[in-house]
Parts: structure tokens; C-alpha cells; sequence
């Protein structure tokens, strides 16, 4: 990091942020530390959440709660990217260190489940707020009706039938079709009947009225849960499958597997690099990391018989959208290490365009990344469901099962950033590469959208 100097050209106590001792007495921070600029301040608090997870890894409580006082002092879900982001990091770490004692996390309940109305309702804000969903949706669409040109009896299996506004976009399109639309049959995978019932009393609705002869089949089961059996495709199909941000829970099951991850410098959304835990050298995961690891090191019965399970099915397109970074990580500080970046990207991106205020802000900060944020960083085994990767593992796992892929068209692309353009807002950009979509936050991937096809030997 560039030395920060003060006005009278001495250096500045965030140079000797190395040689800090990791404990101080509860409520005692170094009086300096109100003074600091929000950047400042935002590296203050990544040393004292890095020095916090040291802690927790060593299963210190004692120094654990020390350091979360601290932490408490200066994060709040009302402030600036960072200390937002501190705040749910801070949490998680609790949760993680009291897992260690399961009487006292047991008893101080914090298994509550979130009700499946609530995931529905973050996950409608989460749409509004960022165009992550809108161009995952668009781009699914506008891929299938290209694969689906000329095709009579059409069969699309949602793997997460939460939202039936994607099929009606798709259907007002489809009965546009100058041979006239198709017969449609949609399956849609849902945990619970009653998000089914209601997606299928909607899309049926507006079938009748676009004139298009429409079935819809729910199949109730979690996704790691599912018989393939039941999605009831059929001859003479032509098979589309939509999986939004699903595939990677099934990574729950795969064998834990060491990664010692090299260390290389890079920079989050804000422009502060995280310290080195032994001394004020900078250092950070790459884009890249891990990415170059066999996929045979670490793969997974389920995820294994799932994607070949659906290779099976032979469709004809498979759309893929997944978080683009490497959660995945059997060791703690390498997980908080990408979760800082993947976050404070996703954070950042609320400071530009939403009020801190915000109700709708607060909402999702709170029920879907905090959550997220605490399942990366609190949970092992099968209870760490937000196993993210980046997309060069899912392109072996894809080819490894037997889909080849599908370069997604000019048009496709073409649509996909007139609307990040309608947005207004220059930090969402969009890369392209290998036929696939990586959508960003300033230079940071955040999701990867990529479509496949049945290969056959």
C-alpha cells in the first residue's frame, strides 16, 4: 500500500496498523482511530476482522470477543460499504466461534429458518435493486428461443419455479412466432406447493390470454432431494433447463479437500488492500484462485449424478448462472478472504445507487447477503449451502458431464447490455469470454451466465 502521510508530512497511524497489538483492552481502541478518513477507517476494520478470524480458527473465545468488541465499536449495518460489511462479518464470526460450543449456540436459538415468503420477498428486492436477475433472465430467454426455432412441443424445467415472470416474458415472445406458438410445457422445482400453486395459477392465466396452449407440472422437492424421474420429460420434447443461481448447493456433499491457495496482489471495489495477518505487506486472492485445481480433487457424488442425471435428459439447452468466486474453500481465512471481495463489490454497488436508508437496502443486506455471509463463513459440511465457484470450474464440471457449450449469440449480448446500460450506472460493466457472460462490478466478476448443450460421443 502507498504510504498515507498527514498534512504536516509525518506518516500516519495507519502505517503502524502491522505492529498493532491484536488485543487491546475491551473498549480501549487507540484514540486515533476516531479521527481516521471512512478509507482508513475501512482498512482498521479489515485488520480487526482478519486478526478476529485468526482468533476464531485457533478457537479463541477469549480473544475472539475482545476483538468483536472492537469490531462493535466502529461497524454498523448503517454506515459506509465497510462498515456494513463489517457488521454481517462480525456476526458471522460469532456464530462460527459459538458453533464450537453447540450446547450454547443450541440454547441461544440461532437456528432460526427463514420462511420460504421471506426468501421469495428478498429475493423480488434483490431484482429490483441490482440487474443481476434481470439480465440473468433476459439472456436465458432470448438463448432459448434462438435454440428453440422451429420447435412445436417445448419443454422447460425451472429448477427454482419461485418467479413466473421470466416464463410470461418468454411466452409474450413465443407468441409472436410467425409459424405461431408452440405447445408449451413448463416444470417447475419448488421446496413448497404453495409457491408452485401460485405460479401456475399466473402463467396459466396468461397463456389464455396469449392464446398458447400452456401445462405446467410442479415437482415439490429441495434440489439436492430431486427425482429426476418426476420432471416427466418425453419424447419428442425439445428440452430447455434454467438453473438461476441453484447448482452450487448441491456442492454441500463434495469431500472436503485442502487448497493452499497462493496469495497475489489485487485491489476490492474501494481501492483498499487487505493487510497480510504477519505485517503490512498487501495480498489477496485472485480472480483466478483455485481455478487451475483438477476438478477430480474435488468432486461430488451428487453434483455428479445430478449433472449426469441431466445429461440424461438430453436437452437441448441448459442455462447456467452462478456467483462468480471461489466460497468453496475448506480453510476459514480463505473464505473470508474472497467473501470480502465478492461483498464489499455487492455492498459497494447499494453506496452508488441506493440511499443508506433504504428500507428495501437494508432488507436484503440484511436476509440475503448477511445470511449468505454467515453460511460462508459459520458453516461446515453439509450446512454451508453457499458454496460459490468461479465459472472455470463450472465450465470442467459442465464438460466433464458431458455438455458442450453454447456460445451465447451477438443478439443475446447485444440485449443484455442495452439493459445494464438502462440501468444508469457506469460501475456495472459486462466481459465476455468462452462464449459466456461474466457480469462485474467495476473490474470485480460477480456472476457468470453460461449455456450448454447435450454433447453426444
Amino acid at each position: 500500500m502507498e504510504p498515507m502521510f498527514q498534512e504536516d508530512g509525518t506518516s500516519s497511524p495507519i502505517q503502524n496498523l502491522s505492529t498493532m497489538p491484536s488485543s487491546q483492552g475491551l473498549g480501549s481502541p487507540h484514540p486515533w482511530v476516531n479521527e481516521l478518513k471512512s478509507e482508513e477507517r475501512g482498512l482498521y476494520l479489515i485488520h480487526l476482522l482478519l486478526t478476529c478470524a485468526n482468533h476464531v480458527a485457533n478457537g479463541s473465545l477469549e480473544n475472539t470477543n475482545v476483538c468483536l468488541a472492537q469490531i462493535s465499536q466502529f461497524a454498523t449495518t448503517n454506515g459506509d460499504t465497510m462498515q456494513r460489511i463489517a457488521a454481517y462479518f462480525a456476526e458471522a464470526l460469532a456464530h462460527k466461534i459459538l458453533k464450537s460450543w453447540p450446547g450454547l449456540y443450541k440454547a441461544l436459538q440461532f437456528t432460526r429458518t427463514a420462511l420460504v415468503s421471506e426468501e421469495i420477498l428478498v429475493r423480488k428486492l434483490f431484482g429490483e435493486l441490482f440487474p443481476f436477475l434481470k439480465l440473468a433472465l433476459l439472456i436465458t430467454n432470448q438463448a432459448i428461443i434462438e435454440a428453440m426455432e422451429g420447435e412445436k412441443m417445448i419443454h422447460i424445467i425451472d429448477l427454482n419455479a419461485a418467479e413466473p415472470a421470466q416464463w410470461i416474458a418468454l411466452m409474450q415472445a413465443l407468441s409472436t412466432r410467425p409459424e405461431g406458438p408452440p405447445h408449451l410445457r413448463i416444470t417447475g422445482v419448488h421446496q413448497q406447493k404453495e409457491v408452485l400453486d401460485r405460479v401456475a395459477c399466473i402463467l396459466t392465466e396468461e397463456a389464455e390470454k396469449l392464446d398458447i396452449p400452456l401445462q405446467f407440472n410442479p415437482v415439490i422437492s429441495r434440489l439436492e432431494n430431486l427425482d429426476v424421474e418426476k420432471l416427466r420429460v418425453k419424447t419428442g420434447e425439445a428440452l430447455a433447463i434454467s438453473s438461476i443461481l441453484q447448482l452450487h448447493t448441491l456442492l454441500a456433499s463434495e469431500p472436503e479437500s485442502l487448497k493452499n491457495t497462493p496469495m497475489v496482489a489485487a485491489r476490492n471495489t474501494n481501492g483498499v488492500r487487505l493487510p497480510d495477518k504477519d505485517g503490512d505487506n498487501t495480498h489477496s486472492l485472485s480472480n483466478d484462485s483455485d481455478s487451475s485445481s483438477p476438478l477430480s480433487s474435488n468432486t461430488s457424488s451428487k453434483m455428479d449424478n445430478f449433472l449426469n442425471a441431466l445429461w440424461g435428459l438430453s436437452p437441448k439447452l441448459l442455462v447456467a448462472v452462478e456467483q462468480d468466486s471461489n466460497h468453496n474453500s475448506p480453510a476459514l481465512m480463505d473464505r473470508l478472504l474472497e467473501a470480502l471481495y465478492f461483498y464489499a463489490a455487492l455492498f459497494d454497488c447499494l453506496e452508488s445507487t441506493v440511499s443508506r436508508t433504504s428500507i428495501e437496502r437494508m432488507k436484503v443486506e440484511r436476509m440475503l447477503f448477511g445470511e449468505e455471509i454467515k453460511n460462508i463463513i459459520a458453516c461446515e459440511g453439509a450446512d454451508r449451502k453457499e458454496r460459490h465457484e468461479k465459472l472455470e470450474k463450472w465450465i470442467q464440471r459442465l464438460s466433464m458431464a458431458g455438455f458442450g457449450s453454447v456460445p451465447l449469440s451477438y443478439i443475446c449480448v447485444l440485449q443484455a447490455r442495452r439493459l445494464l446500460q438502462g440501468f444508469g450506472c457506469e460501475g456495472y460493466r459486462m466481459k465476455e469470454g468462452s462464449g459466456c457472460v461474466v457480469i462485474c462490478w467495476q473490474d470485480r466478476p460477480l456472476f457468470s451466465i453460461s449455456a450448454w448443450r447435450c454433447r453426444r460421443a
